[in-house]
């Protein structure tokens, strides 16, 4: 009986042994996979590139470093504000960019890299390797084997031919950048003449094989590189350590954050300009644009900068009676400089053909490093929109609104992708008080360059103009239903607890008399006039005066002959106000074109003003006894008055008017 309850026994434990040993395996393996193993993340979540060596690696180092604050001036922030401190001066925490993720094999200038560079090379090709990317690293690329790249980097190529005027054959520079905190870094450079070395000299020199001067006295490129991440400093890694380079044609100064080096690599002639090698040690984000906003007594005012027609050179006078005349580039700047500082506006508006185009702009970012230099040396906000010349060299404007972005104090946007242009964006200008009321809108529009033109051996020539076209209205309509309302004319939140800072107000000011809910009156910046501007003026119905003001018919009409119905579809229709006691009062009380240099009249069409800024620069067209100008739009009473007048290189105001607000000519 016992030898058959064993066997029975036996038989039963054998029978569970299989499932039961299943589930024990199973659950231990549950167990160790969602408890027990915690994977390490090792040195690549440093690294982020598999092709960088994964020793010398340290997680405590902290390469990765924030690039400081920025605001987006279309939106007021809404963080606490300290008391007695303006809410647009409180800077709000910005995302911390992750260096250690920026890609270490890409050229971009504008890639705010803390990783230096560990060698740098020089290469001729005899064919620019933008032409044909796909045999580029065959053919023009500096030898290296992957034991090199795993040390030092991969070749990265400095986009910027060295011979881009001179020949057809490209003379690049060449860096390879490492996270490797063992390898020596960059820390100088220097140009030199053949058989001439740094002084004083080390070891830690290197001098490049290949010369540096695209032509004329042979030069070299030396570097110095003596000390790895590990041994420096904190100082010394943010204050000392070469980050990027950069390629400079012309006199100018360079791209912001960058300097250049000692000497050119080539001097120029009067046939070519002058080739710099440019670089920048650590990270230097651009600064931002704070908030655009109202001064407390309700205060806001614009100046337009139209047609600056500048060249990769110092450029040329045009139809000036300064004798001599040269460098006209550098003479607009002064004059710019002396306008800026008479007027002291908010904000800046380049209302198109910053550049020259017509084959002088052939290299667009040397002339972008200098269009807005003397607006951004006194850290004034600005906006661009394009115009027809703008792109007619080199870079797309895509790739010119990625620039512009980059420079300080911008607030240029690439707007929508899905329409028509590129450029195409809105702003907002808020209240001073704790409120920050929503009180004036500009728009900004890409009125494009041609829409029409013909092809044959010597290129493209344009026989139209391009126009606003019908997405564009149709994104302009979106955005101004976008609009709240706000309760006008407006008071400052907080004015009668705040003494008599607010009372103080000019005798012309708009007093709170009768309120209504309307959206803020609005302007709007676009470079190619329309049909309407050369259309019919109004009649001010109180006196039966013209309402045209200001010089015109000195040129041709410079609108498109083909229109898509904007000013009809478009800005008639956009009210600022849905109520029938509003009236017919359109939201947009201003639209302000350039293009046209000897144009600079403000004329009210179907109660719409359309004004010109005139021609402000040496360097583009103009006439002799016509002076260089500039529009100034000077908003008071908390955006509810517009007025406008010219400022000429002479110091004149011209023609004074109110174009909204009390004592404008009623519609």
């Amino acid at each position: 009986m016992a030898k058959f309850t064993l066997f029975r026994l036996a038989r039963f434990l054998r029978s569970i042994f299989v499932p039961t040993a299943s589930f024990i395996i199973f659950a231990c393996l549950l167990t160790y996979t969602f408890v027990l193993y915690q994977p390490t993340p090792g040195p690549g979540s440093i690294q982020r590139l598999g092709w960088q060596a994964w020793d010398v690696v340290k997680d405590n180092v902290g390469q990765g470093l924030a690039l400081g604050t920025s605001t987006d001036a279309s939106e007021a922030p809404s963080v606490g504000v300290p008391e007695g401190v303006d809410w647009w001066n409180v800077t709000t925490p910005s995302d911390t960019v992750d260096t250690a993720s920026l890609p270490l094999d890409v050229w971009d200038p504008l890639m705010q890299h803390d990783t230096g560079l560990s060698e740098i090379h020089i290469t001729e090709c005899v064919v620019d390797p933008w032409f044909v990317p796909s045999i580029a690293a065959d053919l023009c690329y500096p030898p290296t084997t992957k034991e090199q790249d795993a040390l030092k980097g991969k070749w990265v190529r400095v986009e910027r031919n060295l011979k881009l005027q001179q020949s057809i054959k490209s003379l690049n520079v060449f860096y390879r950048r490492t996270r490797r905190h063992d390898i020596p870094l960059v820390t100088e450079i220097r140009i030199l003449p053949d058989k001439e070395s740094p002084s004083p000299f080390s070891i830690a020199w290197k001098k490049v094989a290949h010369p540096i001067n695209p032509s004329g006295e042979r030069r070299y490129l030396w570097y110095k590189a003596d000390q790895t991440w590990r041994d420096m400093t904190d100082a010394e890694r943010r204050n000392n350590i070469v980050t990027e380079i950069d390629v400079l044609f012309g006199q100018d100064d360079p791209w912001y954050g960058f300097e250049k080096v000692n000497r050119a690599t080539f001097d120029g002639t009067t046939r070519f300009e002058p080739v710099w090698l440019t670089y920048r040690r650590g990270i230097k984000p651009p600064p931002r644009a704070p908030p655009l906003h109202f001064s407390h007594d309700g205060k806001f005012k614009i100046m337009q900068i139209a047609d600056l027609h500048y060249s990769v050179s110092v450029g040329s006078c045009r139809d000036t009676d300064i004798t001599p005349c040269t460098a006209s580039d550098n003479l607009t700047n002064t004059l710019l400089g002396r306008m800026l500082d008479a007027e002291k506006p908010d904000l800046v508006v380049f209302t198109g053909d910053q550049l020259n185009g017509q084959g002088t702009s052939w290299d667009p970012w040397s002339v972008l490093s200098k269009f807005a230099k003397t607006v951004t040396a006194r850290q004034i906000p600005w906006a661009a929109v394009f115009g027809n010349h703008d792109d007619e060299n080199g870079a797309s404007r895509e790739a010119q609104i990625r620039y512009m972005q980059g420079l300080p104090y911008s607030l240029v946007e690439p707007g929508p992708k899905d329409i028509h242009g590129v450029g195409n964006y809105v702003h907002k200008v808020w209240s001073a008080d704790p409120s920050k009321t929503h009180l004036l809108t500009l728009y900004f529009l890409d009125s494009g360059a041609y829409y029409t033109g013909v092809f044959d051996w010597f290129g493209f020539h344009p026989t139209e103009y391009d126009y606003i076209r019908q997405n564009q209205i149709d994104w302009f309509l979106q955005e101004s239903s976008s609009i709240d309302a706000v309760e006008r004319p407006f008071t400052p939140d907080g004015a009668k607890d705040m003494g008599d800072i607010w009372a103080r107000q000019a005798d012309d000011q708009v007093l709170p008399g009768s309120r209504r809910l309307a959206k803020p009156n609005a302007l709007m910046f676009f470079h190619i006039p329309m049909a309407e501007s050369y259309a019919a003026a109004d009649v001010d119905p109180s006196t039966g005066r013209i309402l045209d003001v200001g010089i015109h018919d000195l040129e041709t009409p410079g609108s498109s002959k083909r229109q898509d119905g904007f000013f009809e579809k478009g800005l008639l229709q956009a009210l600022e106000s849905d109520h029938r006691a509003g009236g017919r009062a359109t939201e947009v009380k201003v639209v302000a074109n350039g293009h046209c240099h000897l144009t600079e009249n403000c004329r009210r069409v179907k109660g719409v003003w359309l004004c010109f800024g005139g021609g402000g620069s040496y360097s583009g067209y103009g006439k002799v006894g016509f002076d260089r100008r500039f529009r100034v739009y000077d908003i008071s009473d908390y955006g509810e008055t517009i007025r406008t007048y010219k400022r000429t290189e002479h110091d004149e105001i011209l023609d004074k008017m109110i174009l909204a607000g009390r004592g404008a000519p009623s519609l």
